[in-house]
This record gives structure tokens, sequence and C-alpha cells, in this order.
């Protein structure tokens, strides 16, 4: 059974004072100027999911504008058969609430009903830059398997950050730092288990794949020293770097220390290494890699949100997506400057023109 959003309504959020979409379960193709909003749609959709959104961003930054009184996104899914009303708004200076069927909710609930994957420009980079962005592709995608991931990512990054607090002041009492080297113990061996059966995941359906896109080895590995086995080798080992955190003044062991490693498998070449173009290839093999993996675990694929992923694909990749993403009945929200970029979907899409007027935009289907 396809999971697929079937309406989604706007209400003063970013630059759409008001809008309303409807759709099927087919891949939806958006198109329109840059500067137009299209990724603001992308970003509605993505707040469907845990988080803070393919952006990042505050609740505060999603408004219209700064003296909007907040701002709303309304969506009816369709998850196992079964439609659910989903609503998340923020009203000025508050965070962000959800309702699931008129019934108010966490986040993390979301997690449950629908598993979002994204791809966006800023991602291009990934290979490139710092090891805080791979950490956090990666944690996407076991949440995308995983739930609970992010409760436990969560209680390990509150821990920590008392940790840190009580090394920035010098503390030496072992008795503070006991309870949260536990808690930061269970949390962290729960990340780093979650993390590694993301991979494993991911590398079996890389195998059984046949695609047009590069395979990726994958592996997750310390910045510094080694991951500890056990909940109680890492609650060990944070105790006995206290003097060296000490020094530093944060914690130096532990999941947060992690970085992905990849390698275009194909040229055995690091995929830091590698050219923009492939850096490209790889990142959307690995989000349809994840795609196939959660469709079958769960029996149906996630929805997929790709922005302008077409404009760095030629014409053959671009078809072989497409494919790709028909053959196992994704509803994927793709986004570009020109329909020409969606040609070779035909009326296996459904498409939206977008545009602006005056720093509001208006959406028409076509």
């Amino acid at each position: 059974m396809s999971l697929a959003l079937t309406q989604l309504t706007l209400s003063h959020f970013r630059s759409h004072k008001a809008a309303r979409l409807r759709t099927d379960a087919r891949p939806v193709a958006i198109h329109g100027p840059n500067g137009a909003g299209k990724t603001n749609i992308l970003e509605a959709v993505s707040l469907l999911s845990p988080g803070r959104g393919l952006r990042r961003a505050s609740a505060a930054e999603m408004a219209l504008r700064p003296e909007a009184l907040g701002w709303k996104v309304t969506a009816t899914l369709t998850a196992a058969g079964r439609p659910h009303e989903i609503e998340t708004w923020s009203e000025t200076g508050a965070a962000r609430q959800v309702r699931i069927d008129s019934k108010p909710a966490s986040q993390m609930a979301l997690g449950r009903i629908a598993r979002i994957l994204w791809l966006i420009p800023a991602m291009d980079r990934l290979w490139i830059e710092g090891p805080d962005g791979r950490r956090r592709f990666l944690d996407r995608m076991a949440l995308s398997f995983v739930p609970a991931h992010a409760e436990a990512a969560l209680a390990y990054e509150r821990a920590m950050r008392e940790r840190n607090r009580l090394l920035r002041d010098r503390v030496r009492d072992a008795a503070w730092y006991g309870a949260l080297e536990a808690q930061m113990a269970e949390a962290g061996h729960q990340l780093h288990q979650n993390r590694c059966a993301a991979l494993g995941l991911l590398a079996a359906a890389q195998d059984q794949a046949e695609t047009a896109f590069p395979a990726a080895e994958l592996d997750l590995v310390q910045t510094e020293g080694e991951m500890p086995d056990s909940a109680e080798d890492l609650r060990e080992a944070l105790a006995e770097s206290r003097f060296r955190d000490l020094a530093a003044g944060r914690t130096l062991v532990g999941p947060h220390r992690a970085d992905l490693y990849a390698v275009y498998a194909a040229k055995g070449a690091p995929a830091r290494d590698c050219s923009t173009g492939e850096q490209k290839a790889l990142l959307v093999s690995l989000i349809l890699a994840n795609a196939r993996a959660l469709s079958a675990q769960l029996g149906t694929p996630p929805i997929l949100l790709l922005d302008e992923v077409a404009a760095h694909l030629d014409a053959r990749r671009r078809a072989a997506l497409y494919d790709e993403i028909c053959g196992f009945g994704a509803q994927a929200w793709m986004t570009g400057t020109g329909p020409e970029l969606f040609s070779e979907l035909g009326e296996r899409a459904q498409m939206l023109h977008v545009t602006e007027t005056d720093g509001v935009s208006h959406v028409a289907a076509e």
C-alpha cells in the first residue's frame, strides 16, 4: 500500500500566504523560476516527519513575514491504507506544535506514520565538508528505519550538554558525572547500533539493485580512537576520559565523534576525491538505496523530496532516476526551473507551476 500525500494546505508559510494542493500517489513535479517558492513546498512536506525540516530552520523563520501571527501546514497522508490528518504550526514566539487526527502529538509520533527522505542542493558538499553534516545525513537514514532513533539522539545530546557544562566549570567531583555518563552510555550505544544497522540495510539494498547510479561503500569511523562495543564499555570510557575532557572543555569520546566515510565502489576512490558530478550521483544512489530498503522493510516506499535534482543530471541519468522512482512506486516531490526537466516522466507525474508576485507565491496545477 503506497504512502502518499494527497492534500497539502499552507497558511502564511514562508512565501506562501495561502496554498491548497491536491495530489495523488504519482510523483509531483514542481517547476518555476528561482525564488518563486518551490523549495518552500518541499520544506512544508518535510515537516510531516520528526525534526526541524530540510532547512533545519527555527519555527520563527518559517513565517511569511516577521509581523505574521504564525504559520500552519495541514496535510492528509495516506499510510497503510488509512488516511491521517496532520497539522503542524507555530504561533509567534512559540515552539512548533503537532496534531495527528485531531489529537495533540509529539514530533516523534510523525515518524511512525510517514517516512520522508530528502536531497537538497545544500547537501552537494556533504563529502568535502566537516563530519557534522555527514552524521546528520546518516542519522536521517537511521531515523527512517528506527523512529525511536530521534529519542536516543535527544537523550544523548541532552546528557552530553550537561556533562560539557560540568567540564567547562572545572567540576571534578565524580558523583556529578556518574548519572550523566550512564545516560550517555545507554543512549550513545543505541545511536551507534542504529547507525550500523542502517549501513547494513543500505549495503544490502545497493547489492540487490539494478541501477544507473554508482554504488557507495560506506563505513562508520571515529575521528579519534574507537567506539566502545557496549553501553558499559562506553560508560567506562567516558569515566576514564574525564581528565582529558576537563583539559579540552568538552567530551572527546562517543558517537558524536563519528564520521561517515564513503568510497565510489567502481573506482575505489574516496567520495571526497570524486568529481562534483560523481559526488552528486553517489548521493542520489544512497537516497534511492534508502528508499528501496524501506520499501522492503515496510512494504511501501517513503516519500522523497528531491530539490533541483534534475538540473544536475544528464538526460540519461535523469530518465533512469524517474524510472526507478516510478518502478518502486514512490511519491517523489521534485523541483526544477522548467517543465522540460520532467519531460521523461510524461503522464507518470502530476505537474505544479509556481510563480511569485510581490514576495508571495502562487501555485497552479497543470
